[in-house]
């Protein structure tokens, strides 16, 4: 995760312009031929929930870390973008912090690291060798030239396979990452465990099974103006309230 300081930098990060630029102040990817800036949301710096005192020192630690350098961190934000643009309904990859996301998990877990930066490596390696620049630099319309030869597992081409497996990579943890926001809650109709009202079971069902509440089952345990008021047994296990 980083810093304040640290992506207010990547916003005014000036990019060598070879063949163009990348602008996405608002997640949005445009071509320009000068200046290249991009940004995102932050993710939160803490989790409280389900977590354990080493869970939140280790949290801290990893938080606190720096991993890539801006050239890499930059390049995954612009394939975060490619991947899940911000012109989806609830907001794409970087209204979501993915990018952050992304550093997150390759620090927490190691064998993601050797992946992703070899797979920015290839992917710039691609792009100087078709284009004359790497992947940041380039037009808008060569960037998705480079991910389309690589978004299809099925391709066999040998000389792909690489960018082909770190294109799969990335777009599963883009994915993973935004369908565990809110911004992804929100685009699969997801509202979480919410309360409702139990008013017992249905009276079809227990005339078919032939049984029925007792009066003060019914009033103790399915009045819903007592739902907050826990209940109280005695010795033998009879309902007192």
């Amino acid at each position: 995760m980083k810093t304040l300081t640290r992506r207010e930098t990547l916003k005014s990060l000036l990019l060598a312009p070879l063949a163009g630029g990348v602008i996405a102040s608002t997640g949005c990817i445009a071509s320009s031929n000068s200046a290249a800036e991009i940004t995102w949301s932050s993710l939160p710096k803490s989790y409280s929930y389900g977590r354990t005192e080493a869970e939140k020192l280790r949290d801290q630690k990893l938080f606190s870390e720096t991993y890539f350098r801006e050239h890499e961190l930059l390049t995954i934000a612009v394939l975060c973008d490619i991947i899940l643009p911000s012109d989806h309904p609830n907001g794409g990859a970087l209204d979501a912090g993915l990018p952050e996301f992304v550093e997150f998990m390759v620090k927490d877990r190691e064998r993601y690291k050797l992946p992703i930066r070899g797979g920015i490596a290839w992917l710039d390696n691609r792009a100087i060798d078709r284009f004359g620049a790497d992947f940041i630099n380039v037009t808008e319309s060569q960037r998705l030239s480079l991910c389309d030869e690589i978004a299809y597992p099925d391709v066999k081409d040998a000389e792909l396979q690489a960018g082909i497996s770190f294109f799969s990579f990335m777009r599963n943890l883009t994915l993973t990452g935004y369908y565990t926001t809110a911004e992804g809650f929100k685009d699969l109709g997801y509202k979480g465990n919410t309360p409702n009202i139990w008013d017992g079971v249905p009276e079809s069902v227990l005339q078919k099974h032939n049984v029925a509440y007792e009066a003060e089952w019914l009033e103790k345990c399915v009045d819903q103006s007592r739902r907050d008021i826990i209940a109280q047994w005695d010795d033998e296990m009879n309902l007192i309230s």
